[in-house]
């Protein structure tokens, strides 16, 4: 059987494939029956799912990270994809293969991690550069940075997505910090270490989960411990460098609100929480984009972002239009036929621009 992928699934067809259980809850109608309501997925993205014929057996045999045969059919409810399922079967994680159901970075981690070192090599603070290459190519903090989510669900929530998102915030710090003509030296430290320890804080694999030490401790505490653990190794390491560094990954998340047990207090360590936060947005945003299953041009709501997204890519002209070409203006709103009103007489209609709205208009002295 071939695999199909989710994001290939187009209008309404009837789908057997094989995916990943990502949610799988019991859930009750208004007339009192039970059904599933499901998340399947796959390496491009989610698939909202219903399951009508409950049973117990199922309920037990079947959980989340279940890889299951489906049968059904898509259809379109409330303006997104909804695969009805007719049947669905279990089956062993040996008969897949894990790369299609595990998302993972566009780009090559390997190519990656080498630009990463190569901005390192080019610091010229002698400890803040020794220290960062120190850490980075450890031998098993190399491994898991290449392979590890920067979130769990949703901030870079892929393969090597800490990576991708600790490169690019890294590439800015030295765009952003000679445009601001900040220290640039503590500016990647803050970008490459703020979130580094989330290697610890997350497991990796098909199901990514917090760690013990991730729910006790976390990433902010953890990347302290590393500074110091890597720092005592090096002669003479200044005080007060590291002392800069350690507020800069305290105060990365920039309000008390969000976690932060301090607030950005020096300029590099404010540029840090502004760097990663618009990296971290703007991933969610590429990933909406991406993986959405509304229809046409708007996505669904999105809680962690509090609005809808516009997926589509914006008009792009890169020669003049010639007059022919140019779509006449009209408005949103249609009339087929006069507007009447209650008693039954015609209605002027309305102005729908600005051109009507100051027809006959004229200015007298």
């Amino acid at each position: 059987m071939t695999k199909l992928f989710v994001s290939d699934l187009q209008g309404k067809e009837e789908i057997e494939s094989i995916f990943l259980v990502k949610i799988f809850n019991t859930m009750e109608g208004k007339d009192g029956r039970k059904y599933f309501n499901i998340i399947l997925s796959d390496s491009t993205g989610d698939l909202e799912s219903r399951y009508w014929q409950y049973s117990e057996e199922m309920e037990k045999n079947i959980s989340k990270n279940s890889f299951v045969r489906v049968r059904g059919k898509l259809n379109f409810y409330q303006g997104r994809r909804q695969f009805i399922i007719s049947q669905m079967d279990k089956i062993n994680p040996d008969q897949v293969n894990e790369d299609d159901f595990v998302m993972k970075s566009v780009a090559d981690p390997e190519v990656m991690y080498k630009k990463l070192l190569a901005i390192v090599d080019q610091l010229n603070d002698v400890y803040i550069r020794d220290l960062l290459k120190m850490i980075i190519t450890d031998p098993e903090i190399a491994r898991r940075l290449k392979l590890w989510q920067a979130g769990k669900s949703i901030h870079h929530a892929y393969k090597s997505g800490l990576l991708e998102h600790i490169l690019s915030c890294t590439e800015l710090a030295m765009i952003l910090s000679r445009h601001y003509h900040l220290n640039g030296n503590y500016v990647v430290a803050g970008c490459i270490l703020h979130d580094l320890c989330k290697i610890y804080e997350l497991t990796d694999g098909i199901n990514v989960e917090y760690t013990e030490e991730g729910k006790l401790v976390g990433h902010l505490v953890k990347g302290l411990e590393i500074v110091d653990r890597f720092s005592y190794k090096i002669k003479n390491f200044p005080h007060y460098t590291k002392m800069h560094i350690k507020h800069i990954l305290l105060a990365h998340h920039g309000e008390y609100e969000y976690g932060s047990p301090k607030i950005p207090q020096t300029s590099e360590a404010y540029l840090v929480h502004l760097i990663d936060l618009m990296d971290s947005k703007m991933g969610s945003f590429d990933i909406i984009k991406k993986t959405d299953s509304a229809t046409g041009h708007w996505s669904g709501f999105v809680k962690h972002l509090d609005r809808i997204v516009y997926k589509s890519d914006l008009p792009f002209y890169p020669d003049y239009l010639q007059d022919a070409e140019v779509p006449e203006e009209r408005s949103e709103i249609v009339f087929k036929a006069p507007i009447q009103d209650p008693k039954g007489r015609n209605v002027p209609e309305p102005k729908t621009n600005m051109g009507k709205m100051l027809g006959g208009f004229k200015i007298t002295e």
